[in-house]
């Protein structure tokens, strides 16, 4: 055997390898093909060095080296393929192969198949057909190589609706054992999720013809990973895909980055593009699959439909029927649409007139668990501009539904995320994007930290008065390490400017910046601090300086915890914090919360007291409610409709008035009810209700034709309960995110004229009602009602008296509340 000693033999090989790989200039896919085609002319020469060549041989490149990206220390994957002739000639071709390469200490993984061999062995190993569809020619007999390629994609893409789920149960089983790439701070570029073998496998799919990945960003993504491995081999001397944290600044520096966390979020961003492009992928060959399967069902139904209408207009000459039909299409939100699994814009939307529709179609989807469609999020980035400053209304309501929708959040924020989206709504983020975390204790990256940390806060909205701050606040709280110094401070500042953006009122901008600053004072404090020492909490309690912060802040400090990993949050943790927040409230308890105060009447108030009063009947009046021009030369900006309705004082107005609504299809977005004072010397007593609402769908009704329903409604001729359960059984609620049970307390001391029933749930149609008419039933009285939607949460007051006007007795309170909460859960 001639092992050779030329330049085209080991010496001469490892010699030009050697200078290749110490080229500062040549770094990259240019170094990497330039490596693949210098192996490629060595293992050519080896191939024709003996003294005769065996005809129907060939040799090819499978794999990685079949793609030419030969890393420095990368196996060489290499098929010796024959026609089946000589067997000796074959073998002693093989030794004058495989012994040279494994002289230098080069790793090799080899085989040597006929090509009906190879067929049999890909069908029988998934891995082993991947290899293949990378096939490419270095040596011999070309038109053996050709009919192998062409032999193994034929066969790819007629077994590929059966292969492809157990391609996708593979990566969904190397995830679960590897871990996010994006998350994790000692990555494997090559098995963890969003590393190069899920790079591979979206080669497959596209190979398939059966679906195709996205393409923006993907092959960058790929080449930065693969850049990264290059540094990586060059710097360790081995073949490592794992970028363990005592080499990262050697290669960071190798790549000519300032330090390691300069390559983690390089990395971090390229895993994410390819996550993304994954899971989308995915999807589709999902939806591709199950259209085949239903395939051969609904052309046998378009069939007998089509024979079925030919029959009944077999007199006019015309053939009617046809076997296409069009996906089913259902409402989520104004502009957006449910089709097949996905949430896809409605034809009729615009984006580029529509700046709120992103958030829109974002919250639709997390409440409904279901993913954005790309078409969706890319046609949305195409034509999105950004908000105005500060926000209107709805656009800061959808996000903190958003925020609220639990774990579907997750896989819609990070669609927004790899369009563009959030760094337009939410400039401050860039800062955060993929920002590693050097501490163990963390499982994300700053950025998913923050969205884990919403998700986690929207278990708690029923613990809370305002989940809406809470929620924003989870989202905001470590905004500030993006920025140098202490990130609490940092991150109070950016809070407020954010806050403020978002359109919240100078109280709720200073509540959000209070709880980023002090976001780890209640675990800190509680761990580290003496809470017998009466300054430790007088301490907090001058930092959080109300009942009401101090609430937001105990449940944003669990669920910053509970985000972070298993190791920052523990039973004894969550004692330590509980008993300083009883403290701290002991403290803040001398401020007694006030009764709410009544607004005095407005001109347009009284006059329509008066005219109920005067008719005895139901007035009410609807208007749009607008505020200043989003821009200088534009409309003005909606903010609702105001509903106005005065009704004579009577049992049941608030469940006849919250049902009216439901039936109607508008939904509730803030509802105040309380007695109003008649001017002097007008006897009689009224009702005043200040709501503002929102169509669900097309425009609101008549004002006329909501008076008319009311009165039926008090008089009992309308039936509100009989027709809100026929429409729900008529329209099954879709199934969606799972939220946390409804929540009834009676509010200790908050009034002294009467008894506060707090009642926190998940806002859904015809809840109000439902809470009015529990209400009636227990026989009590509403002496106001304060009711509020945050998001997707419910959060309602009501003042209640007993028949005779005064607050209940305690224990009758908590069995009101009990009730009620039994009702709501029902």
């Amino acid at each position: 055997m001639d092992n050779g000693t030329t330049d085209s033999g080991p010496s001469g090989y490892a010699a030009a390898r050697l200078r290749l790989l110490s080229e500062g200039a040549r770094s990259g896919p240019p170094r990497r093909a330039a490596l693949a085609d210098l192996t490629d002319t060595w293992l050519g020469g080896l191939f024709a060095a003996g003294a005769e060549v065996p005809r129907g041989v060939a040799l090819v490149a499978v794999g990685g080296y079949g793609r030419a990206e030969l890393s420095p220390r990368s196996d060489l994957d290499l098929l010796l393929l024959h026609d089946g002739g000589d067997p000796r000639a074959v073998a002693a071709l093989a030794d004058r192969l495989w012994y040279p390469v494994w002289d230098l200490g080069l790793a090799l993984d080899h085989s040597v198949r006929t090509p009906a061999e190879a067929r049999r062995t890909a069908g029988e190993d998934l891995k082993v057909q991947l290899g293949l569809l990378d096939a490419r020619h270095i040596a011999g007999d070309l038109g053996l190589t050709t009919a192998l390629r062409t032999a193994v994609l034929a066969d790819w893409r007629n077994q590929a609706p059966k292969r492809l789920p157990a391609l996708r149960e593979m990566g969904e089983e190397r995830a679960a054992r590897m871990g996010e790439l994006q998350y994790l701070l000692e990555p494997d570029l090559k098995e963890a999720r969003g590393g190069l073998r899920d790079v591979t496998a979206l080669r497959a799919v596209a190979a398939s013809w059966l679906a195709d990945a996205p393409r923006d960003g993907l092959a960058d993504a790929r080449r930065r990973l693969l850049d990264v491995r290059d540094a990586l081999h060059l710097t360790t001397g081995r073949a490592a895909d794992r970028l363990a944290l005592q080499e990262q600044d050697q290669v960071a520096a190798e790549l000519g980055m300032l330090d390691a966390d300069a390559l983690l979020r390089q990395v971090y961003e390229a895993a994410r593009v390819i996550a993304y492009a994954n899971d989308v992928t995915w999807r589709e060959v999902g939806r591709v699959l199950r259209s085949r399967a239903v395939r051969p069902r609904l052309r046998r139904l378009a069939r007998e439909r089509s024979d079925f209408l030919r029959r009944a207009v077999a007199g006019d000459g015309r053939a009617l029927g046809g076997g296409k039909t069009t996906p089913e299409r259902s409402p989520l939100a104004e502009g957006v649409v449910e089709q097949d699994g996905e949430v896809v814009l409605a034809r009729a939307a615009r984006p580029e007139r529509d700046p709120v529709l992103p958030l829109r179609a974002a919250a639709a989807a997390a409440q409904a668990g279901l993913p954005l469609s790309l078409h969706a999020v890319r046609r949305m980035a195409a034509g999105a501009r950004p908000l105005p400053a500060p926000w209107p209304a709805e656009a800061r309501e959808q996000l903190v539904t958003l925020l609220g929708s639990g774990p579907p959040t997750v896989q819609v924020w990070e669609a927004l995320e790899a369009e563009g989206l959030v760094n337009l709504l939410l400039p401050d983020w860039e800062r955060v994007r993929c920002r590693p975390q050097r501490n163990a204790v963390h499982l994300w990256t700053v950025d998913r930290h923050l969205i884990e940390t919403a998700v986690r806060a929207s278990e708690f909205t029923r613990r809370v008065h305002r989940p809406d701050l809470l929620l924003v606040a989870a989202l905001l709280h470590d905004i500030g390490k993006g920025w140098p110094g202490d990130h609490s401070v940092a991150g109070e500042v950016i809070a407020k400017d954010v806050a403020t953006r978002i359109g919240f009122d100078r109280h709720d901008v200073t509540v959000i910046a209070t709880l980023v600053r002090h976001h780890l004072l209640l675990v800190e404090t509680a761990t580290r601090r003496d809470l017998e020492d009466p300054a430790t909490v007088r301490a907090v309690a001058g930092a959080v300086a109300s009942q009401g912060t101090l609430e937001l802040l105990h449940a944003l400090t669990e669920a910053d915890a509970l985000a972070t990993g298993p190791a920052a949050w523990s039973s004894w943790r969550a004692s330590l914090v509980t008993d300083l927040v009883k403290r701290v409230a002991a403290v803040l308890s001398g401020e007694v919360p006030a009764d709410l105060a009544d607004a005095a009447p407005t001109a347009e108030h009284e006059r329509l007291a008066l005219e109920a009063v005067a008719t005895g009947a139901p007035v009410l009046s609807l208007r749009a409610q607008t505020g200043p021009p989003a821009e200088p030369s534009g409309d003005p900006e909606p903010l609702g409709v105001e509903l106005l309705i005065a009704v004579p004082d009577q049992a049941g107005v608030l469940p006849a008035v919250a049902g009216l609504l439901a039936l109607h299809r508008l939904t509730v977005r803030t509802a105040e009810l309380r007695a109003l004072d008649l001017p002097a010397g007008v006897e009689g007593s009224v009702l005043l209700l200040d709501w503002r609402v929102a169509a669900e769908y097309g425009s609101l009704p008549q004002a006329a034709r909501l008076r008319a329903d009311l009165v039926r409604a008090l008089d009992g001729s309308l039936d509100i309960a009989a027709r809100l359960t026929e429409r729900d059984a008529a329209y099954p609620r879709r199934r969606g995110v799972v939220a946390p049970p409804p929540r009834v307390t009676v509010a200790r001391a908050a009034s002294r004229h009467a008894t506060v029933i707090e009642v926190r749930a998940q806002d859904a149609p015809g809840l109000l009602f439902r809470i009015g008419r529990a209400l009636e039933d227990a026989g009590v009285r509403v002496r106001s009602a304060h009711a509020s939607t945050l998001g997707a949460n419910a959060v309602d007051a009501f003042y209640v008296t007993g028949p005779e006007g005064a607050p209940l007795p305690a224990e009758e309170a908590v069995a009101v509340a009990r009730k009620l909460e039994e009702t709501l859960r029902a």
